[in-house]
């Protein structure tokens, strides 16, 4: 199968997920700057999670520049990620309104280790088969940022049962570990 309308779909839904998520910012009812203070917490979450999703549409862009070969699996281990993706407006939102709360902290914190899980398994549907997709083999063979990334979120998750900051301080660290797009593939295949 061709990839072209799996990259289509997917960044379709991508794009509807910042839409929800920028409409959760409600316009304050007053004109002064300080009126847009009670809206913080909402606007960090946002920002957070509006870099999360960049960075998956990056890093899921840089991916399938290098595949050659979609089947029915890799169609479900993306509808996968994207499924946990399209919570995240759910999530960034209970976790802004209630200003860092330690439950909506640990459910964002489970939302992104299910979507880092899902990103992993659809490499690992791309690369079941080496003949298929060799440039990503050869790109992916290390997954250590990978299991950093997960191993952090679940670290947060714990630690945010002894300060949700703490938790949310872990989520911006792995944003920051994966903030530069993954140059393993460009390094492989050259620039995308």
């Amino acid at each position: 199968m061709q990839k072209n309308r799996l990259e289509a779909f997917s960044d379709g839904v991508i794009a509807i997920i910042i839409t929800i998520m920028v409409l959760e910012l409600k316009v304050p009812h007053g004109v002064e700057f300080s009126d847009l203070g009670g809206l913080s917490h909402v606007f960090l979450s946002y920002v957070l999670s509006f870099i999360y999703v960049g960075i998956y549409w990056n890093n899921h862009h840089h991916l399938f520049h290098a595949v050659h070969h979609v089947d029915g699996v890799t169609l479900w281990a993306n509808l996968h990620l994207l499924f946990w993706l399209s919570l995240l407006p759910f999530v960034t939102g209970w976790m802004g309104e209630n200003h860092f709360a330690l439950y909506p902290v640990v459910l964002y914190g489970f939302v992104l280790f299910m979507a880092a899980t899902a990103y992993y398994i659809l490499i690992r549907a791309l690369t079941r088969h080496p003949g298929k997709n060799p440039d990503i083999i050869a790109a992916l063979g290390n997954k250590k940022k990978e299991m950093l990334s997960m191993a952090l979120y679940l670290s947060a998750i714990a630690l945010a049962f002894i300060d949700s900051w703490i938790g949310v301080a872990l989520y911006a660290l792995v944003a920051l570990l994966w903030f530069v797009p993954d140059r393993r593939i460009e390094k492989t295949i050259g620039r995308v």
